[in-house]
């Protein structure tokens, strides 16, 4: 199917462009400590070595705008010139203070205050400091950071996302502001393909212009069934024509996501370059990019192959929400927020509660965005850092301050006592 059409929009002085008639650019995200200023120089040599278009780092707050100029400028010193995006939770200030300084800055402008007519001020004047040092915005909204304004309106759905969006895109285009790349992201792939195709049709119906989408589905978790979902849901929208840059979310080093976000934007773009992978591996993403959608979507009820092995189908049919057999988890890919080794507790929280079922379980790299990003959870790990974690159940704390060691059993204690 043909691309939608949404405008060109450049990101740095690379000479990348997402949108118009560029190729579906690949992006990823360090998770090291930013503030860690050689260790995130490193890491962003070797995404972008292996294939990389543009890379994200945190930047929790002010103190962190120093440092992720100088990595900037270390890669620019080794002659790599891939496109910095500096990633804000909350704080505007922040945001304004780095935006003459990274390429692009991810936001959610809802985020940025409680008050909302504070919020829409303060997005304004990011804005303006974005026009004057020509740094692009992507509005990333989340499933569970919709905040309240949105969601006592709309509530927590697909349109509410789509709708939330749409507010500050309206704002952008009355400040003719068009250097905009815009997410809908959840870890649900049915909210999050819908929440796309909503917003796609707003944009075309409300406004003279489209901007170009980042696909993702986020929190995917980590091994086969996080290469599964991700491509189920990215796989359903490209097939559409709808998506312009991806990312590939994954609770392991970053360098691992390049190839599947690779894979998937070539299948749908031959001017996208094919990774080169194992066998069963790219059996697995090519069955997940065929039936994930059509699942998805509706037009099948069953995986009607008989060289797909049960396992497999039994994966792509929990990632397209189909059946589950399995608990469902939600696993942020970690970043320079996160304060304790995520890739190891998440490995440790499956272990101890894979023979569960009918329950969505989340493990979450830090307290300041992960209960809001778990909005699917029946249980939550979330990191306090300090090697202690609180457990939620739904959005409620109900033990706090637990050494790491004690988490997952004490989190299956909880489970158990529940039914």
């Amino acid at each position: 199917m043909e691309r939608l059409k949404t405008i060109p929009v450049a990101i740095g002085d690379s000479g990348l462009v997402i949108g118009g008639d560029s190729p579906i650019v690949i992006q990823t995200m360090c998770n090291t400590h930013t503030c860690d200023v050689e260790a995130s120089t490193r890491q962003c040599l070797s995404l972008a070595a292996c294939g990389a278009q543009m890379i994200r780092l945190t930047v929790p707050g002010l103190q962190d705008v120093p440092c992720i100029r100088q990595i900037r400028a270390n890669l620019r010193a080794e002659g790599i010139f891939t496109p910095i995006v500096a990633d804000i939770h909350f704080s505007s200030a922040t945001a304004i203070a780095v935006a003459p300084y990274v390429d692009k800055v991810r936001i959610n402008p809802g985020n940025f205050h409680k008050d909302h007519q504070k919020a829409r001020d303060q997005f304004s004047e990011l804005l303006d400091v974005c026009r004057q040092h020509n740094t692009a915005i992507r509005i990333g909204l989340n499933h569970g950071s919709l905040g309240d304004y949105i969601t006592n309106l709309y509530g927590n759905t697909p349109e509410a996302m789509a709708k939330a969006a749409m507010e500050w895109i309206k704002l952008c285009l009355d400040k003719d502001f068009r250097k905009v790349v815009v997410s809908l992201k959840a870890s649900n792939t049915v909210v999050m393909t819908e929440a796309y195709r909503k917003l796609a049709s707003l944009m075309k119906e409300e406004c003279s212009i489209v901007f170009p989408m980042h696909l993702g589905v986020t929190e995917a978790g980590n091994g086969d069934a996080g290469r599964i979902k991700s491509c189920v849901g990215i796989a359903s929208l490209l097939e559409e024509g709808i998506g312009d840059t991806i990312r590939v979310s994954l609770t392991e080093p970053p360098e691992a996501e390049v190839p599947i976000a690779r894979y998937i934007a070539a299948r749908y773009d031959s001017r996208v370059s094919a990774p080169a992978l194992g066998e069963k591996e790219g059996k697995m993403l090519d069955a997940a990019c065929k039936w994930g959608p059509a699942l998805l979507s509706r037009r099948v009820d069953e995986i009607d192959d008989p060289e797909i092995g049960e396992y497999l189908r039994d994966e792509i049919m929990q990632a397209s929400r189909r059946r589950f057999y399995r608990p469902e988890y939600i696993a942020c890919p970690g970043c320079g927020r996160t304060m304790y080794d995520i890739q190891a507790a998440f490995e440790e929280v499956k272990s101890k509660t894979a023979h569960l079922q009918n329950i969505v379980i989340a493990v979450m790299g830090c307290i300041v965005n992960g209960p809001g990003e778990m909005a699917d959870a029946d249980w939550g790990y979330v990191g306090e850092g300090n090697g202690k974690v609180t457990i939620y159940r739904q959005k409620t704390p109900v033990l706090r301050h637990i050494p790491q060691e004690e988490a997952a059993d004490r989190l299956l204690e909880l489970i158990l006592q529940s039914e």
